[in-house]
């Protein structure tokens, strides 16, 4: 079976379209959309949105940077760049918030999965300690993407 342009002739594979939702879409979905495309990339077309946009949290793109991962060029979208025109196979919603606030139906989403996290946008005290907790939510992130894509192997 050949691959040209991420789909195997022969059979009908095509990647999945994954939208990961926070509210502000400026720091946990971020960080999702990053690791899910490092990490599984090739399975999936990765996307990310927020409720209420706030822009690409600065100390967000410095924690990924730590890791290897560009985000520089990453910008905050609202979800309603995607209601009703993405099919998603899995929507991955990374706030209680956004849980609250996301329509429950979606045209076209398969799976839609709660995944709660701090969020680090919150963080106080000095840039120091707020990179901690950036730091910290990274990796948790991080960790339970690795996690995730190993469960649903196929």
């Amino acid at each position: 079976m050949r691959v040209k342009n991420g789909q195997a002739h022969g059979a009908a594979m095509q990647k999945q379209n994954v939208l990961v939702l926070c509210t502000g879409n400026s720091a946990r979905s971020q960080m999702g959309e990053a690791f899910l495309r490092k990490h599984g990339g090739e399975r999936f077309d990765v996307f990310s949105a927020g409720t209420d946009p706030k822009g690409v949290n600065p100390l967000a793109v410095k924690a990924l940077a730590e890791v290897g991962i560009d985000a520089s060029g990453q910008r905050s979208k609202n979800l309603k760049e995607y209601l009703g025109k993405l099919p998603v196979s899995y929507l991955i919603v990374v706030c209680g918030d956004a849980d609250e606030n996301c329509p429950r139906i979606w045209p076209g989403v398969h799976n839609r999965l709660f995944w709660p996290f701090d969020d680090p946008a919150a963080a106080t005290g000095t840039e120091e300690d707020q990179l901690t907790v950036f730091r910290r939510v990274r990796d948790q992130i991080d960790a339970k993407i690795q996690a995730w894509l190993k469960e649903i192997s196929p």
